[in-house]
């Protein structure tokens, strides 16, 4: 494939960009950040939104760091 048809199929992205896919990916099929099921009374609070928020702002720049090297 030439460099023009590649461009064309695949759009080039930023890292941040890619960071952001990978941090969706994984928060999605894994339940990232969130407050974990457990079976009966554990008496912990559910995690706030703020508290989520925290957690996926953390895990984006875990995959930032992740494709700067």
């Amino acid at each position: 494939m030439s460099q023009e048809t590649t461009a064309a199929v695949f759009p080039v992205r930023s890292k941040d960009e890619i960071a952001l896919e990978l941090m969706k990916f994984i928060a999605v099929t894994t339940g990232y950040g969130k407050a974990a099921p457990a079976a009966g009374y554990t008496g912990k609070p559910p995690r706030s939104a703020e508290e989520y928020a925290d957690a996926l702002l953390e895990l984006f720049q875990r995959c930032r760091a992740l494709l700067r090297d």
